[in-house]
């Protein structure tokens, strides 16, 4: 990146999941960050109008347009900046809204996937700036899937679901899981979820120790790949 200071939007779908270790990258790089939160803010216009727009994470799914109404407007918004190839990166239903953008179907996995475990980069996922992650255990949250779209990389899998990170071309990425996760501020998921994992009948002490067992070799690792995907990126 150059020393040029870039704008980046950040929506947030939960108070709680927020840029989490990425915000040091993007704060050292000296950007401006604006985040908004959907469903709140008039969130369309700054999704299109940054350099950067980074969408986060959420319990609802991208189907559920008729029952979270602002989705609509969302989705829009990331489909036109989608097809102006401006820099986009989704995380979890930031992935799935970017997946549906760009013709893919997004939908209830069947099974839900809430833990700490490696990933299976695929030959591009290997050269990608993804590549930081191999061998190292990142935080899965969610019981969506999605088809990747027709014009999509595939760059990583899990033993649940194959398609946990794409991207298309050299400015948009999505990923299903969560390399943002810090054990410093980790119990507000544990709490701010509490009925979803006792629904799922997770062990919250045992999440809670794969925390600590791993939360800090990704933040190092996700660190290294976010800076090496904003080096990489075309800001014309």
């Amino acid at each position: 990146m150059s020393t040029q200071t870039r704008h980046v939007t950040v929506i947030q779908h939960l108070a709680f999941e927020d840029l989490g270790s990425f915000e040091a990258v993007l704060r050292e790089r000296d950007t401006r960050i604006l985040s908004l939160q959907a469903g709140v803010d008039d969130i369309a216009p700054a999704i299109e109008a940054a350099d950067l727009t980074i969408i986060l994470g959420g319990p609802i799914g991208v189907y559920e347009g008729a029952v979270y109404p602002f989705l609509q407007a969302e989705l829009q918004a990331v489909q036109r900046r989608m097809q102006a190839a401006r820099p986009t990166l989704g995380i979890c239903l930031g992935a799935q809204l970017m997946a549906q953008a760009a013709g893919g179907r997004v939908y209830p996995g069947g099974t839900k996937e809430i833990g700490w475990g490696t990933l299976s980069l695929s030959d591009q996922g290997l050269t990608s700036p993804l590549r930081h992650l191999q061998g190292h255990a990142v935080l899965h949250w969610h019981g969506d899937t999605f088809d990747l779209p027709s014009d999509a990389q595939r760059l990583a899998s899990s033993e649940v679901y194959p398609n946990q990170a794409f991207r298309i071309g050299r400015n948009l990425l999505g990923l299903q899981f969560h390399p943002e996760a810090q054990v410093r501020t980790f119990e507000r998921w544990l709490i701010g979820h509490a009925a979803e994992l006792s629904a799922a009948k997770v062990d919250v002490p045992t999440l809670r120790e794969q925390a600590r067992s791993h939360g800090a070799v990704l933040e190092a690792a996700a660190q290294a790949l976010l800076r090496q995907w904003l080096d990489e990126l075309d800001w014309a």
